[in-house]
């Protein structure tokens, strides 16, 4: 069972791309998969469940208490796909990091991840930036073993996933977390592709895919839908299952190299995208 966990700036495209990439693999490449959303607003699975309203863990521990059983929590999506929310805590009140480690740690004691489940991959969609501890949890204590960055060519998702890139660095001793790629969703920058390439070569990485900007993603979207969902006949469905693809494939994970920011802007001028 592979452990993935897909990273990037805030707005960036983050749950769309994983369950987008998760439609890919579950009914392209066969692949059983669970997808585990870490954002409070709880929703990471909604395009997977066709816009299903899922009740988070931490919802059904407040309401439950600690007697809760698999089936609470889990929900079957598209494509054999499994589904939980960690969900947060009430408006104003405590830490949303709290959210991922308590349901985490709850999948983990109610067997979600043994191995009569079948699974052959299990993806955190991790809201934003690695903010604290909660949110670092995939990474700092070995829950996830591949990282993939969701980037464009804007400045601050740059500097958003070189941030990522350094909290790889700070726990890969110990957790054995490997970054395996950058995944570039286009904002329609000038030299998006190559400015994301040389990003990616000077962090020592790859991008391993180049998602164009495409309105169908959107449209579907309204729909409640992957695109693979709801018409997988169209070029972008392709570009998903195209991404699903080489993360199957992939034999490439490294230990990035963050960038120092002077280089990083540096980088920004020399492509003209600061000028």
């Amino acid at each position: 069972m592979r452990k993935i966990a897909i990273y990037g700036k805030g707005g960036i495209g983050k749950s769309t791309t994983t369950q987008n990439t998760v439609a890919g693999l579950a009914s392209h490449l066969g692949k059983k998969v669970m997808v585990v959303g870490c954002d409070p607003k709880g929703d990471s699975t909604r395009l997977l469940l066709g816009g299903l309203s899922q009740r988070t863990v931490l919802d059904t521990l407040r309401e439950e208490g600690e007697d809760v059983d698999l089936g609470d929590i889990l929900k079957g999506g598209f494509s054999n796909t499994v589904c939980v929310e960690s969900g947060g805590p009430e408006p104003g009140v405590g830490c949303a990091g709290r959210g991922i480690i308590t349901s985490i740690n709850l999948l983990e004691q109610l067997g979600a991840y043994d191995a009569d489940k079948a699974l052959d991959y299990v993806f955190y969609d991790v809201l934003g930036d690695v903010v604290c501890g909660g949110f670092a949890m995939p990474i700092r204590e070995g829950k996830a073993d591949e990282i993939y960055i969701v980037v464009s060519g804007e400045m601050m998702a740059m500097y958003a996933a070189n941030n990522i890139c350094k909290g790889i660095v700070k726990y890969a001793d110990a957790g054995g977390v490997r970054l395996g790629g950058l995944i570039c969703n286009s904002r329609q920058v000038d030299r998006e592709q190559d400015l994301i390439q040389e990003l990616a070569r000077r962090l020592g990485t790859q991008m391993i895919h180049f998602l164009p900007r495409d309105n169908m993603v959107q449209r579907a979207e309204i729909n409640r839908k992957t695109v693979i969902d709801y018409d997988g006949a169209q070029p972008m469905a392709d570009e998903y299952r195209a991404l699903a693809s080489k993360i199957d494939g992939n034999e490439m994970f490294v230990i990035p190299k963050p960038l120092t920011i002077e280089d990083l802007e540096k980088l920004l001028i020399d492509f003209g995208i600061a000028n």
